[in-house]
């Protein structure tokens, strides 16, 4: 993980957490966290990016993680633990 940017790990932090939320309902919760407006030219080719997307409906998009996605952030968390114990 250590090649993305806090912003691309927030986002697979934040599908991860979710049952293939939506496009909307990612950019309100990191809106809610950087307590501040997240524009769609940041949030969508950063998901194109990281992420498999799915048609929900013709007007929905979903998200969910690829393979990689899950071994970053495990390999995340096990790099955190080295250091914090919570």
């Amino acid at each position: 993980m250590y090649d993305l940017t806090h912003f691309q790990r927030d986002l697979l932090y934040v599908i991860a957490g979710k049952d293939k939320p939506h496009g909307l309902a990612i950019k309100d919760e990191l809106e809610e966290y950087y307590e501040g407006e997240i524009h769609h030219g940041r949030l969508y080719p950063n998901l194109d990016e990281l992420v498999e997307k799915g048609q929900r409906d013709r007007r929905t998009n979903f998200y969910s993680l690829t393979s990689r996605g899950r071994r970053e952030i495990e390999a995340r968390r096990d790099w955190e633990q080295q250091y914090v114990e919570v």
